[in-house]
Formats: C-alpha cells, structure tokens, sequence
C-alpha cells in the first residue's frame, strides 16, 4: 500500500486529471469531478446533487443518532432548518467578539512554552487554541480536550485509506471501524446536553435548547448532530489552518518577509495556505436525476467525488496554480465550501488563524520549522500533527 504525502497524492490526482474533469473510475466505482468549475456547480444544485448519502451506506444507530442534527449531510428543506437554528445563535456579532479571548487564549499558551528554542506548533497552540475556544462556546470543559482529540484521530487520521478501493466498500469499513468512537462521542455529547437542559448558561448549547425552528424545539438527540459538528469541526479545521500556513511560509521565505515587513497581507497568505494545502480535499455527492455535470453525462444516484484540493488547483481559475502566491486576488477557492454547505465555522477559522498567527510573528523574530514533521494521511485530510518549530524571541 502505498503511503501518501502531499506531493505523491497532487500526483496521483494529476493522474486523474489525465483521464478527465469528469470521469468514471472503475476501481472506486465512482465518478471523479476534478475542475473548479464542475465541482462548484454541483456544490451549487443540491436539488440535482444530494448530501444525503445514508441510501448507499449501511444503517447504524451510532450514525443515526449523530445524523440526525448533522445538517452537513442534509438537504432542502430540512438543512435549511436546521442550518438556520445555528446562524440564529452563531452570529458573525459573536465571533467577531471573540477576537480579545483568543488573543489572550494565544498569549497565554505562548507563555507557557518559555521563550526561545523549540517547540511542537500543533502541541503547543494549534490545537489547544481551537478546542478551548469552541469548548468555551459550546460550555463544555476545556480540559477534556484530550478526549476531543482522539475522537478527531480516530476520525480524520486513517492510515489504511487507499484510492485502489471501491469508495463505497471503504466507506462501509471506516464506518464499522469508528463506530464505538461515535457511540462514545454521542453518549458524551448527550450527557452535556442534558446537563444544560437542567440548569441552561450562557453557552451556544444552551442557546441551541431554547432555538426554535418553525415553532418547534429540537430534542436532545437532534442537538447531539449540533453539537458534536462544532466541536469537532470547530477545532480541526482551525488546527489543519495554522499549521498548513505556518508550514508554506517556512517553505516560502521570501512571502514570509513580505508578511512580516506588512502584516496586512497575513489574510491573504492564510487563503493561499487554505487553497494549496486544502484541509478536506474531497466531498461526496449523489445525483438525484442523470443530469450533466461539465460535458459530461452522469447517471441517475451516480456518487461523485469532488476533488477539492483538485478544483483550488485548476489552471482555468487559477493562473500559476502550483505557486503559494499571498498576492493572490481574487481567491475562490472551495476550501470552505460552495453554496448551502459553506462551511459555518469558517469565519472564525479565519479569525483565530489571523489573530494567532499575527501574535506569534510578533513574538519571534525567528520561526524555522525542524524535523521531523508529522502529517496526516492526504487523502483523508491535508493537516500537520506534529510541527517542531526552532523559534527566536523578539
């Protein structure tokens, strides 16, 4: 089997470029859709193209549970319920007002690592950063963010992915493999959502008991899909941002001057950082008619991959689209997603990206990273879990 890096996963999806935008393969029994603008389309009709894969995936009540408030994998017009329960408590107002608490979360971490010499980025501030943050939000112990962390391993960091296998016959045996990890993550969400409907705070959790959607509340175990999405998404992603942005400007030191000499283009380089090493580098559709996708026919319930590390690589978008360029403007990249399913938490991954990267330029003069990095398996997720760094106090 072979074992996936960045490079050698951009070539295998080179590969499949080759053979078309749109094209059917036979080994994953899928079809593959590479182009930005064939995989945005489809991230554009969710009436022709579904999230809602359960059809072609075998029942469990672990995923029942979950899914029953995960509207990621909902469609019309229940996602747009339930989507629109959390825009009324997940205001851009709110994250905005986070920006002071990060910034002190940051510092303090900082601080606790002592001044110059080395340290692990992932360990030290990209993961605890996040996870305290949406913790905080969602009223959850901070300190059990250990446990958070091994569910997300378990979850996102699969070693024994390979692009050989029949999509839907892997997707069926990382479900029975992770299925106690989801039952213990429901029964942990759900001990927390009862906790905050016996005695409600001042937490997005509570807020999310007392949310209406068409004069109706939702019940503990359509809030556990909530809850858990946030927290787990709420996390990683920033994790994934942090790491990646802090890696390519190592790799490109002379964007790492320009951002150091101007910190106003620290926004551009965490877009660029998202579009060359996209967190989640694929999604999953089913097409609900046979319909046509770019100039290509495809069947009524095809299942179709989007590439989106693919798409954020497109040279028709593009121009010079292997180049880590912070100048970058317009970036319409899909690392956040496209349409309904835009990611929600994308806003404050951006926020904590920039507040935290900003604090760490200005606390060291010097930033080099060392070996040996860790990253996880690409085709699962683009991510670093281990970054030694060799930094110089300012």
């Amino acid at each position: 089997m072979t074992t996936y890096t960045l490079p050698t996963f951009l070539d295998w999806l080179a590969e499949q470029r080759s053979r078309g935008l749109v094209h059917y393969d036979d080994r994953q029994q899928v079809w593959q859709v590479l182009g930005h603008p064939e995989v945005s389309a489809v991230l554009s009709d969710p009436a022709l193209f579904s999230s809602d894969l359960s059809s072609v995936m075998p029942a469990q009540d672990e995923y029942l549970l979950f899914q029953k408030g995960n509207f990621v994998r909902m469609d019309p017009p229940r996602h747009r319920k339930l989507r629109g329960l959390v825009s009324q408590v997940f205001t851009p107002r709110m994250v905005a007002g986070l920006e002071p608490r990060i910034a002190a979360i940051t510092t303090e971490l900082l601080d606790a690592t002592g001044g110059s010499g080395r340290l692990d980025l992932i360990e030290a501030l990209a993961y605890p950063l996040p996870v305290i943050v949406i913790a905080e939000l969602l009223g959850i112990p901070a300190a059990d963010r250990p446990i958070f962390r091994r569910w997300a391993d378990v979850l996102f960091d699969q070693a024994d992915v390979d692009p050989s296998d029949p999509v839907l016959e892997a997707g069926r045996a990382t479900m029975n493999r992770v299925a106690p990890t989801i039952r213990e993550m429901n029964s942990y969400l759900l001990d927390h959502i009862r906790s905050r409907r016996a005695a409600p705070g001042d937490d997005l959790t509570s807020r999310l008991l007392a949310a209406e959607v068409d004069g109706e509340h939702l019940d503990d175990q359509e809030i556990v899909g909530f809850v858990g999405l946030l927290l787990l998404a709420g996390h990683i992603t920033t994790t994934a941002t942090l790491g990646n942005t802090v890696l390519s400007l190592d790799e490109h030191p002379g964007a790492a001057a320009e951002v150091r000499a101007d910190p106003g283009l620290l926004p551009g380089a965490i877009e660029e950082g998202i579009r060359c090493r996209t967190p989640f580098p694929r999604l999953a559709r089913r097409a609900t008619i046979a319909t046509r996708v770019g100039t290509t026919m495809v069947p009524s319930g095809a299942i179709l991959q989007l590439w989106v590390t693919a798409a954020n690589r497109d040279s028709r978008v593009f121009e010079h689209p292997d180049r880590f360029d912070i100048h970058r403007s317009p970036n319409p990249h899909l690392s956040f997603g496209h349409g309904i399913h835009f990611c929600l938490g994308a806003p404050l991954a951006r926020l904590e990206a920039r507040v935290a990267l900003r604090i760490l330029l200005d606390r060291y003069r010097d930033i080099a990273v060392a070996e040996p990095i860790e990253e996880r398996n690409p085709w699962i997720m683009v991510s670093i879990n281990r970054l030694p760094l060799e930094v110089r106090a300012a």
